[in-house]
C-alpha cells in the first residue's frame, strides 16, 4: 500500500509543472486585442480608427475604408480629412460622402464614406502611410495595407476606373 502511494507522490510531482504551465500570470496573448481582418486599428485617440484600408481595383488607385467610433458621449465629431503621409504625402485623396460621427456613434467608411485616393504605392499586398484628421479629435496616422477588389469581400465597395 505505501508503495502504490509512493508512486502516485512521485507520478503527481513529475506531472505538476506541466499542469501548472497553464496559468502563467496576465498580459497574455490572449488578454490583447486582436484584430483577424485585413486592416490596422487604432484605439488611442477620441476617435478609434478600425480596420484601416484601401481597397484597389487597378494599380495606382483605391478606395479607403475604416470604421470610426466616437468615444465621446456627448459630442459629435467629424472627418476633416484624410491625407496620405510620409513618402505618400503626394498622394491625391478625394473625400466624398458622409463625415459627421455621432455622439458615442460609429461610421462605416466602407458604406458612407467613398473616399478615393491615387498614388503609385496604392498597389494590393503593399502599404500606404495615411493621416486621418478629425475636427474634435486627435489626428491618427497608420501604415494601411492596400488589398484587392477581387477579394469576393470586398466585392461591395465601389473603386476608382
Amino acid at each position: 500500500m505505501k508503495a502504490r502511494r509512493a508512486v502516485a507522490v512521485a507520478a503527481l510531482l513529475l506531472v505538476a509543472p506541466g499542469i501548472s504551465a497553464c496559468s502563467r500570470g496576465f498580459n497574455e496573448q490572449t488578454d490583447q486585442v486582436y484584430n483577424p481582418a485585413a486592416g490596422v486599428s487604432d484605439r488611442s485617440g477620441s476617435v478609434d480608427v478600425l480596420n484601416a484600408l484601401v481597397v484597389s481595383g487597378t494599380d495606382g488607385s483605391g478606395t479607403v475604408i475604416a470604421g470610426l467610433a466616437n468615444n465621446d458621449q456627448t459630442h459629435s465629431d467629424k472627418l476633416t480629412g484624410v491625407q496620405g503621409a510620409g513618402a505618400q504625402s503626394g498622394a491625391q485623396v478625394k473625400p466624398g460622402g458622409q463625415t459627421t460621427i455621432s455622439p458615442g456613434g460609429y461610421l462605416d467608411l466602407a458604406s458612407k464614406g467613398q473616399i478615393e485616393i491615387r498614388d503609385k504605392a496604392v498597389v494590393p499586398g503593399g502599404m500606404v502611410k495615411l493621416r486621418f484628421t478629425f475636427d474634435r479629435g486627435q489626428a491618427v496616422t497608420l501604415d494601411v495595407p492596400v488589398v484587392p477588389a477581387s477579394d469576393p469581400t470586398y466585392s461591395g465597395i465601389a473603386v476608382p476606373g
